[in-house]
């Protein structure tokens, strides 16, 4: 599902006429012009998850429990009456629906994905994180492909190459949000029309992601 120009005038008016603030406005993009679904997440401070667990395994880097899923499609006045209740909730996506993620680290990412666009091959969106790491956005089902594909490519460990996949249950921080506490994620490849809706194949984009990572570890 995706905005119409019109659509995308609305938010942008809207958030002048009526004061919402920008992360409503970047939630509605993701949901209306991406679309993907989005789900509150939570914050970190000082070491402390705003999850409110002392024990929490991964102090803002997860989806608050008690938080609805924005579906696809949800319009900015649906966006706001929603994260109104969250305010501050770092901006989560669910991996397994509208795409899958290869992760790398973000040396190798950046390397990959220059070689990737001079191949001219399709990608989808491209984010890194705080902590080193690079999410090439895949079509759905990657994941699950992911050690058959490499084996056919000759890899038999991805482990080996520091180089796994994010399908179903899964959930990645959205740029500009913070993930836990170290900083915001920022996209290396933003997301555009083409490229959200209809992420490429994993196995168009894996063989140089394996290839560089490869020589990444082999330099390390």
């Amino acid at each position: 599902m995706g905005f119409t120009i019109g659509g995308i005038r609305e938010i942008r008016s809207g958030t002048r006429r009526r004061g919402r603030s920008s992360e409503c406005t970047a939630v509605a993009e993701f949901t209306g012009l991406w679309g993907w679904d989005v789900v509150p997440g939570a914050r970190a401070a000082a070491g402390a998850c705003s999850c409110g667990r002392a024990d929490c395994p991964a102090p803002g880097a997860h989806p608050l429990d008690f938080a609805p899923q924005v579906p696809a499609g949800a319009t900015l006045d649906e966006v706001s009456k929603t994260w109104s209740e969250f305010p501050g909730a770092a901006v989560m996506l669910p991996v397994g629906q509208a795409f899958d993620v290869v992760e790398v680290s973000e040396a190798a990412g950046r390397r990959a994905l220059v070689r990737l666009e001079r191949m001219g091959l399709p990608l989808g969106p491209v984010a890194a994180t705080p902590d080193g790491r690079a999410h090439f956005f895949v079509a759905p089902g990657s994941a699950a492909e992911l050690p058959r594909l490499l084996y056919r490519l000759g890899w038999d460990d991805a482990s080996a190459l520091d180089l796994s996949g994010l399908g179903p249950g899964a959930y990645v921080t959205a740029p500009p949000s913070d993930r836990g506490g170290l900083g915001p994620v920022r996209w290396l490849r933003p997301p555009a029309l083409d490229s959200a809706t209809a992420p490429p194949a994993a196995r168009l984009v894996l063989g140089t992601l394996a290839y560089v990572a490869h020589r990444s570890r082999a330099r390390a």
